[in-house]
């Protein structure tokens, strides 16, 4: 690793003054609204670590004034899904290591010679009563019993603390110093997650009479949450009032916590800040700091940073925690830009970013493919001396071993190993990802080999992987042992291990064999859910390879219908399931196994209508991966009729979306575009990479149906919300994140800016570049879609621009040549794009499509 810093320079402006105001207690300025996100601000290059003076305001984004926020609004339960969450398992990472707040202690030298002597003693539970009983004349009541099991606690003395609170309460006569000791021991015992123990000394409590103190209830209400346990707080919460007392800060805050905590959604947890405001309540660092957390665990990007933002209107103090729960909750956004604003921003704020800091910044990074950005920030922790932790060196280890930087992926291992860190599950896991991504399959043997040598046990997500990696490398025999392997070690599979094998069969056109599998799953107990009807639908728009499902011998409507999910449900105790038996005859037929194709158009496009019908039988939300595939068959399909009637017959289930994709397939532009902005800024609050495949999808299909001045309009939409990093200069038009569609739309958009600068009078730059990269859909030189769809482009135009030699992703030109070419009368003509069809004014829904309804006959379907 490098011993220099990366290197970054950025300024920008505070767009909200801080302006010290008399906070509403029923307003909510802090919470979401649908704005634009951070324009992505390019990084310079110094040669100094970051600087104090690189200070960046989080509210530095477009945004309108905090006071004109609408609430959250809640999704319809009849509308898809577009969290943008595409994962089945949804892990938080919150290992933010808040510091411990000490306060000054009134314990007498007595309690301390007393806690020593508790700590040394190992015998018998009548000769520790009489060790206690030895120091009774010493100690000074409440305060040193209290510090004594507080500290015992804070060992993992349990066992002895909770004996020294019952000698301790009823040495105590009065009732006041008794319930301090009880709210004491209630929170040392919801720190060590002993809430079951903390609940019998809470009714003790209560029932002695000494139990009926906010402190009591706001110390079990708090031990509730760290268990997880978010109803039983509410409830001690609620029946507060009964007892006659009033929560205070610290009982907010335990509450809002173990919402937090419990999963509850954000809009929920958020009705306990207005109450505490309605009763004059003010919420402090802690309140803000959970309402954070809760942002950050739902990925909710912005609520997360207007509540940064509300807490320096109100003069709160931000600290470490803020910022590292800010940057997580952003970075599972996928607003990296904005992230990596914050961490600059921090120092200047005498706020020093730490482990935890750069590890979200970075995982955020690798998980958006950005991997060069997270190495440099790797490169800054080091040059500023901030040790790596676990959670470091495993995502470093996986963006090396997804590369195929195999030497630096042994360095970081290497490296491991002097600081005395072993490899544990994440970091094998990692390994095999990785190798299997290369296709690198004697690595990934060997690693599963190694990992069992050391005693790593495997889990779930291991033998997830391997399945994966090797069902999708067509390894079937491989991936059956491995299947076998995960069955005798007890293991219950789960919808992520399901939906993985699924997704590797879909991708290998064995459409099939993918849909019984969800009758396999649901007979186990296991229902599918989005994203496993996502590997359906997108096989489903692959008509050149999928097998014909005739064949597959499985009768209509079957998958995930025959069995209900039950929690009654129990494995087969023999290895003859259906996965095995699926793997044993791609196992004998992968030599000679001849992929057949299902009529193309209408089944395919009916198969996908199938598909989403039973999935609203289940409740199962569509989400924008769901869009974009059926938009990605749409775009396959070559009849213009089916697709548009597939996308008609879908507005009966969404709609808001597919009206709007309707519309603009129909050349109704001017009727839904109103419509189509309100959509975009639903894309605009999921993470990047995910926004970018919905436009992507939505402009490939408008430009394959001959739709283009729309499919440049959703293109420059897509441009103008920072969809796409860095797209446009006027040196360079970077096209290596966009589908073919969208990057030809760009295309014209580009030259005709470019023309209007010549017009003006302007020179252009000496080079002028075109960037394909290696397109989105190989990572193989020049066997990219991307590059052949833009090169035939360039040609079809006359456009002087050629394939660099060092660069077969890269069309150059010198800006002499491409001013004199767009000067040339013929040129505008080449460079405007029309629609197909338009319809300028609205027409009664079905007097002109009343035709188009029977071009598309459903067939039966594996579901």
């Amino acid at each position: 690793m490098a011993s220099t810093p990366p290197h970054r320079s950025m300024t920008t402006t505070n767009t909200h003054p801080q302006i010290r105001q008399q906070p509403n207690p029923t307003h909510r300025p802090w919470l979401p609204q649908r704005v634009p996100s951070c324009p992505r601000a390019g990084r310079a290059v110094t040669s100094a670590p970051p600087s104090s003076s690189a200070a960046v305001s989080v509210a530095s984004a477009p945004s309108t004034q905090l006071s004109k926020f609408p609430p959250l609004q809640t999704p319809k339960s009849d509308s898809s899904d577009f969290s943008g969450r595409r994962s089945t398992r949804f892990v938080s990472k919150m290992h933010f290591g808040r510091p411990k707040t000490t306060t000054a202690s009134r314990h007498s030298s007595a309690a301390e010679e007393a806690l020593q002597s508790a700590i040394r003693f190992s015998g018998e539970d009548e000769m520790f009563q009489s060790l206690i009983l030895s120091f009774e004349a010493k100690l000074r009541g409440s305060d040193d019993y209290t510090f004594i099991l507080r500290e015992l606690g804070n060992r993992g003395e349990c066992d002895k603390a909770v004996k020294f609170y019952e000698f301790a309460v009823i040495r105590e006569r009065r009732k006041i110093e008794q319930g301090k000791l009880a709210s004491a021991m209630i929170g040392t015992l919801g720190r060590l997650g002993k809430v079951a123990i903390a609940k019998r000394v809470f009714e003790g409590a209560l029932a002695g009479g000494y139990g009926n103190t906010v402190y009591a209830f706001s110390a079990i209400i708090s031990a509730y949450g760290r268990s997880g346990l978010y109803e039983e707080a509410i409830g001690v919460f609620n029946s507060m009032k009964s007892y006659g007392l009033r929560p205070n800060l610290v009982t907010y805050n335990a509450v809002i916590d173990a919402c937090g905590k419990g999963g509850m959604e954000f809009k929920q947890v958020a009705e306990f800040f207005d109450e505490m405001q309605r009763n004059g309540v003010q919420p402090d660092r802690i309140t803000f700091n959970s309402l954070l957390a809760v942002c950050s665990r739902g990925g909710l990007w912005e609520a997360a940073r207007n509540l940064f933002d509300e807490m320096s209107k109100r003069g709160i103090e931000q600290d470490v925690f803020t910022y590292n729960t800010l940057l997580d909750a952003i970075c599972k956004g996928g607003k990296m830009d904005l992230a990596f604003e914050i961490l600059a921003q921090m120092p200047s704020k005498r706020i020093m970013p730490n482990v935890v800091s750069y590890s979200a910044v970075i995982d955020g990074f690798a998980k958006a493919g950005r991997f060069d950005e997270a190495l440099n920030l790797f490169d800054e922790m080091k040059y500023l001396g901030i040790a790596l932790d676990r959670v470091s060196y495993n995502t470093l280890l996986s963006i090396y071993t997804k590369l195929g930087r195999s030497k630096e992926g042994l360095d970081v291992l290497r490296e491991m190993a002097s600081v005395g860190i072993k490899k544990d599950v994440v970091t094998y896991n990692a390994l095999l990802g990785g190798y299997g991504k290369q296709r690198n399959y004697l690595e990934v043997k060997n690693v599963f080999s190694e990992m069992k040598r050391e005693r790593v046990m495997p889990n779930l997500l291991t033998y997830s992987t391997l399945i994966d990696v090797y069902s999708k490398g067509g390894l079937y025999k491989e991936a059956m042992e491995i299947f076998r392997e995960f069955k005798s070690a007890g293991l219950r599979a789960d919808v992520v291990l399901y939906s993985a094998l699924i997704d590797a069969l879909c991708k290998n056109g064995l459409v099939g064999s993918a849909v019984s599998l969800i009758d396999e799953m649901t007979k186990e107990g296991i229902s599918p859910n989005v994203v496993t009807y996502n590997s359906i639908i997108d096989a489903f728009g692959r008509s050149a390879t999928v097998e014909c499902l005739a064949e597959s011998g499985v009768t209509a409507l079957e998958v995930g219908s025959s069995s209900l999910p039950s929690s009654q449900s129990k494995l087969t105790e023999t290895e003859d399931t259906q996965v095995m038996q699926i793997f044993g005859k791609l196992t004998t037929e992968s030599n000679n196994r001849v992929k057949k194709d299902c009529k193309e158009g209408m089944h395919e496009l009916s198969s996908i209508l199938e598909v989403i019908r039973k999935m609203h039988q289940l409740e199962i939300k569509p989400n924008v991966v769901t869009f974009s595939a059926i938009l990605n068959a749409c775009s396959r399909c070559n009849s213009f009729e089916d697709a548009s009637v597939l996308l008609e017959e879908l507005r009966l289930f969404d709609n808001q979306v597919y009206g709007v994709v309707h519309g603009l397939l129909k050349g109704h532009r001017e009727n839904v575009w109103l419509q189509a902005q309100s959509l975009f800024d639903k894309v605009n609050e999921m993470d990047g990479s995910t926004a970018a495949a919905f436009y992507n999808a939505l402009t490939d299909m408008l430009w394959h149906f001959g739709q283009k001045r729309g499919a440049q309009l959703v293109a420059l939409e897509g441009r103008s919300r920072q969809v796409w990093e860095n797209v446009w200069s006027e040196s360079c038009l970077d096209l290596h994140l966009m589908s073919s569609g969208a990057a030809r739309a760009m295309v014209h958009a580009w030259l005709l800016n470019i023309r209007s600068i010549v017009y003006e009078g302007h020179e252009l730059p000496k080079l002028l570049s075109i960037l394909t990269g290696w397109g989105k859909h190989s990572k193989v030189v020049g066997d990219a879609a991307l590059r052949p769809a833009v090169e035939a482009l360039l040609r079809g135009m006359d456009a002087p621009f050629y394939l660099s030699k060092c660069n077969m992703g890269r069309f150059t030109s010198s800006g002499s040549v491409v001013a004199t070419w767009l000067r040339e009368s013929a040129t505008l003509k080449l460079l405007i794009v029309h629609d197909h069809i338009t319809t300028k004014a609205s027409t009664p829904r079905g007097s002109t499509e009343q035709h188009e309804q029977t071009s598309l006959t459903l067939q039966p379907l594996l579901l």
